[in-house]
């Protein structure tokens, strides 16, 4: 398969609203992908390589002036290969020797090729092609149920592999896709609601519990071996070294969890606070599919203080209660959750649902400064004023069984992108 058919079915996916045809579109390229072809196509559609980050920046991807070529040549296995080389070139004089790579590469390419190359390079490629809706392209392409090809995906953390698997071995070889202890899986999401009463409501019994301000973090445990990952399932293990060492005292020898870490309690402190609200395994046991109320079961008897608070009610007046402790100790809100709901890996369900009032102040626009870079011309960073005191984000103690919060603090600036 050509590079360029990727570009054109992407300006195809691009110039249409309709997600149905988008579908399509997506599903009659991967029909024609060899085997080999497909979990490196995966990554050129979602605008992912499989290779992550290739090191070459915006100013020098953008600085090549190369001809372009008049009849396409370019093959995905090519393309692939040559972001791996371009990802290996380090060290002295790899500027120079990436810039002529480059230009060598770029002048094989048509004029919509080098667009799209160098959008895939520097991570900005936006054709409307996103992971959910290349997951149905291949269920389409495959023949596969949709239920079953987002559940491999999300487990398998690896959208590349579950097409191969789908439209390379089919049903069959997606349903042997499981949880795997130590590989990364698709974070469940939660959508919006207000006010709580009307999650509580609209879902029976739930569990509503605390929802804290952090950084969401994927734990996986076997043995003494911790493996730490953010929502986007980046591996950020040797950044957390607090974090390891409470999770090694745990005790279970196999685990997944799903929380929050934070900052310590103090601002002046590295320590970082990992709290959970889910547990996916336990010691041989996958818990994706059983109730909530049985995880959290699960949950409290291995990470104990380190449970994010919370209870289980059908009380909309027990929920606004728990809404207003959170808050009053400087949370975002709530989670409010169906007490019977599986973990739906990588789904934004309705069986989750958070709860954060909004809040709005009163600013003033103090500065504003010119961008650089691929903002070089245009309006940039503002600058912006607040009077009245701003309300500080809580912090967690690392000992502390439950939230506390900071003293204020009256910053005289606020910058934004």
């Amino acid at each position: 398969m050509l590079l360029i058919d990727v570009t054109e079915t992407g300006s195809i996916v691009a110039a249409t609203t309709k997600r149905g045809e988008k579908t399509t579109a997506l599903a009659e390229l991967l029909k024609r992908a060899a085997a080999a072809e497909i979990a490196p196509l995966i990554g050129f559609l979602v605008g992912e390589p499989r290779q992550g980050a290739i090191g070459s920046g915006w100013a020098a991807v953008n600085a090549i002036d190369a001809s372009a070529a008049d009849l396409p040549s370019i093959a995905i296995g090519e393309l692939g290969d040559f972001l791996s080389e371009l990802q290996a070139t380090t060290g002295p004089g790899s500027q120079q020797t990436r810039a002529t790579k480059l230009h060598a590469f770029f002048r094989r390419a048509t004029s919509d090729e080098q667009d799209y190359l160098r959008r895939l390079i520097v991570g900005e490629l936006r054709q409307g092609a996103l992971a959910g809706l290349v997951t149905d392209a291949i269920a389409k392409a495959a023949g596969t149920p949709g239920p079953l090809t987002r559940r491999a995906a999300m487990l398998s953390g690896d959208l590349g592999l579950a097409a191969e698997a789908a439209l390379v071995g089919g049903a069959d070889a997606l349903a042997a896709i499981g949880l795997t202890v130590g590989r990364g899986v698709q974070p469940m999401l939660a959508a919006t609601a207000e006010p709580v009463a009307d999650a509580v409501a609209a879902l029976g019994e739930v569990s509503v519990e605390w929802k804290l301000d952090g950084i969401r973090i994927q734990v996986h445990k076997s043995g003494s071996d911790v493996k730490i990952s953010t929502r986007n399932l980046n591996d950020v293990t040797t950044r957390v070294g607090d974090i390891v060492h409470i999770v090694r005292a745990f005790p279970a020898d196999t685990l997944v969890l799903d929380g929050e870490v934070i900052g310590g309690q103090d601002a002046a402190s590295s320590t970082l606070a990992p709290w959970f609200f889910d547990v996916l395994h336990l010691d041989g046991n996958d818990l994706i599919d059983a109730p909530l109320t049985e995880r959290r079961q699960q949950l409290e008897l291995v990470v104990v203080e380190r449970m994010i608070p919370g209870e289980i009610t059908s009380s909309p007046q027990a929920a606004e209660e728990l809404l207003a402790q959170a808050l009053a100790s400087r949370h975002e809100g709530v989670m409010v959750k169906a007490a019977d709901s599986p973990y739906l890996a990588g789904r934004r369900g309705k069986t989750w649902r958070k709860v954060k009032p909004v809040h709005t102040f009163d600013l003033v626009v103090l500065a504003i400064e010119w961008g650089h870079g691929r903002r070089t011309g245009k309006l940039s960073n503002l600058h912006l004023g607040a009077q009245n005191e701003w309300p500080t984000k809580f912090s967690l103690g690392k000992h502390s069984g439950s939230p506390t919060s900071p003293s204020s603090r009256t910053p005289s600036t606020i910058t934004m992108s």
